[in-house]
């Protein structure tokens, strides 16, 4: 049995943790996940039947669940690259084609139009968008433009808590385009720390030309 203490670990993190635990994981090892939230262990059951996986879990005390996660059959498969130079798992791939455009990020563009996610209140929607900004590292297919406008504009600049994880995007080829319009007019000019500036025509260009545009 392999444990995942991610107790205290806020959304998506539980899930990413057992994800891995479970590519680690040999033939029908149990996965065991501690969280201490409910909607956590939703998360948890929720992806490990999208896999196929069996689940069960416990309450063992007053904010603390054990999610058990069978890691199935194990599989063999090749290791092949994408057009974003990230590693994929296909089974039976022929190195010699290219992925086509729904196994690579061609063509998807993510648009940060805000410092928050959703609306009703602002700090949890810093804290969702900074979590979703994370989430899209841990994808096994990254897309192929991040654009950043008005408010988004402060995620690609110093300070900014996502920093870290929009630099690792862009060292696997990830465009970053933040608007120059936005960074003046928040007066952080001088302070984009990851990708580019853009302009308006190049923003509405990209979007118009997107396979898949995701607005979170």
């Amino acid at each position: 049995m392999m444990i995942v203490n991610a107790l205290g670990k806020a959304c998506p993190l539980p899930v990413i943790e057992a994800k891995k635990a479970l590519e680690q994981a040999g033939a029908h090892e149990v996965i065991e996940v501690w969280v201490d939230n409910e909607i956590a262990v939703q998360n948890l059951t929720k992806m490990a039947k999208h896999k196929g996986l069996e689940v069960t879990d416990e309450k063992v005390a007053d904010r603390e669940y054990h999610v058990k996660i069978d890691a199935g059959e194990k599989k063999e498969t090749d290791k092949i690259e994408d057009t974003t130079g990230q590693g994929l798992s296909q089974e039976g791939a022929d190195h010699s084609e290219p992925l086509c455009q729904e196994c690579s990020g061609a063509g998807k563009v993510v648009v940060i139009a805000s410092d928050c996610m959703g609306s009703g209140d602002d700090v949890l929607g810093k804290l969702l968008m900074k979590g979703f900004l994370f989430a899209l590292t841990q994808q096994e297919v990254l897309p192929q433009t991040i654009l950043l406008y008005n408010g988004g504009a402060k995620w690609s600049c110093e300070g900014s808590a996502a920093l870290e994880d929009l630099k690792s995007m862009e060292e696997q080829g990830v465009e970053i385009l933040t608007c120059g319009t936005c960074l003046n007019h928040y007066g952080l000019s001088e302070k984009l720390a990851v990708g580019s500036v853009t302009n308006m025509y190049e923003i509405a260009e990209k979007m118009l030309g997107a396979r898949l545009l995701v607005r979170p």
